[in-house]
C-alpha cells in the first residue's frame, strides 16, 4: 500500500528534437530514486503532461518505472475535463501497475463542489489503486474546498492531497481535519506545511539537491526546527527563481545547466528568459555548494547504491514502448 509521506518529485519530461528523450528521463528518475526520494510522479504539471499524447504518456510511465524499479513508488498523473474520458484513461493505466495516481479536478469547466466530488468518485470507481488528490486552482480554475476533501477522504482509496492552493488557512484546515495525508504542492510553503503538521511535499524544486529537501523533512520529523529552517532558508532563493517564470521552464534550465537534459519544452511552454537564466546560474552555483549531510547509515547506503550504479554501466536502460 502506498504510504504518501516524505519528498516526492513530479519528474520533468526531457525532449530531444521534439520527441521524448527516454534515456534522459530514465537517468533523472534513477538518480532521484538513488538519492532516496519517497516517490516519483510521471505526467504531473512539471512533466508537461498536456503536451504528451496518450502513447507518449504510457511509454514514459513504463520507462520511469523500469528505471526506478523497487527503489521508490511511481505514481501517474491524470487530468482532464471530461469525467468519462478521465475514468477510461485511468482504467487504461491499471495494467501497468503504478503505485497510484495523482488526480486533479476538471479544469476550465469550473464545476460545483458536488461536481468535483462526483468526478473524483466516478474516476476512482475505475481503479483499485490509491489516489492522491491534486488541488491546484491556479491551473484548473476551481478550488477543492476543505469539506469536499473531507468527504472524499471517507473513501480510503483517497490517501493524500497535494495542496497547491497557496491558502495557508485552508492548508491548516485540511491538516487539522486529519482526514488524509497532506503534501505541500507549493515549494515555498514546504516548511510551513511541515510546521502545521503536514506529511511532506510533492516538490518540483527537489529535482535540485533532493538530499537537502529530504534532510529538511527528516529534521522536522525529529523536531529539529531550527536546523531544518536554516537548510530551507538556504534553498529559498533557488525555489523562488524556479517559479519566477512558468513551470517547468526554470526547472529544465537548471537541469540543463547540470547536463542532465536539453533545455527543450513543447509549445505553448517556453524556455526561461536569458535574464532569468543568468540569475539562476549564480543561485544554482550557491545551492550546489551547500554542504551535503551524510550520517553513518546514509553514507553506507550511498556507497552501496554507487557501487550498484557503477556495476550497471552505461546504457543500462531500455526504453519501454
Amino acid at each position: 500500500m502506498l504510504n504518501p509521506e516524505g519528498i516526492m518529485v513530479p519528474i520533468v519530461t526531457p525532449f530531444c528534437n521534439n520527441a521524448i528523450d527516454f534515456d534522459a528521463a530514465q537517468r533523472i528518475a534513477y538518480d532521484l530514486a538513488n538519492e532516496g526520494v519517497h516517490g516519483i510522479i510521471v505526467c504531473g504539471t512539471t512533466g508537461e503532461a498536456a503536451a504528451l499524447d496518450d502513447h507518449e504518456q504510457t511509454a514514459l510511465l513504463c520507462a520511469v518505472m523500469e528505471a526506478v524499479g523497487s527503489r521508490c513508488p511511481v505514481l501517474m498523473g491524470v487530468s482532464g475535463s471530461n469525467t468519462r474520458l478521465v475514468a477510461e484513461k485511468i482504467a487504461s493505466f491499471n495494467q501497468y501497475a503504478p503505485a497510484g495516481f495523482l488526480l486533479s479536478p476538471p479544469s476550465y469547466v469550473r464545476p460545483s463542489q458536488n461536481g468535483i466530488l462526483l468526478h473524483f468518485q466516478a474516476v476512482a470507481a475505475r481503479t483499485d489503486l490509491p489516489i492522491v488528490i491534486y488541488n491546484i486552482p491556479a491551473r484548473t480554475g476551481v478550488n477543492i474546498a476543505t469539506e469536499t476533501v473531507v468527504a472524499l477522504a471517507t473513501d480510503p482509496q483517497f490517501v493524500a492531497i497535494k495542496e497547491s492552493s497557496g491558502n495557508l488557512t485552508q492548508l491548516a484546515e485540511i491538516i487539522n481535519s486529519k482526514s488524509l495525508k497532506v503534501l505541500s504542492g507549493d515549494d515555498a510553503l514546504f516548511l510551513s506545511t511541515l510546521r502545521l503538521g503536514g506529511h511532506g511535499a510533492i516538490s518540483a524544486a527537489a529535482h535540485i539537491r533532493p538530499d537537502l529537501f529530504l534532510r529538511v523533512y527528516e529534521l522536522m520529523k525529529l523536531g529539529e526546527v531550527e536546523q531544518a529552517t536554516s537548510i530551507f532558508n538556504g534553498l529559498l532563493a533557488l525555489i523562488r527563481l524556479l517559479f519566477s517564470e512558468p513551470n517547468p521552464g526554470p526547472i529544465k534550465a537548471a537541469l540543463a545547466m547540470q547536463g542532465k537534459l536539453q533545455q527543450n519544452l513543447r509549445l505553448p511552454m517556453t524556455t526561461m528568459s536569458r535574464a532569468g537564466q543568468e540569475q539562476l546560474a549564480k543561485t544554482l552555483e550557491d545551492v550546489m555548494a551547500l554542504p551535503i549531510y551524510e550520517d553513518q547509515s546514509s553514507a553506507r547506503w550511498i556507497e552501496a547504491t554507487t557501487i550498484e550504479k557503477r556495476s550497471l554501466g552505461e546504457g543500462v536502460f531500455q526504453t519501454a514502448m
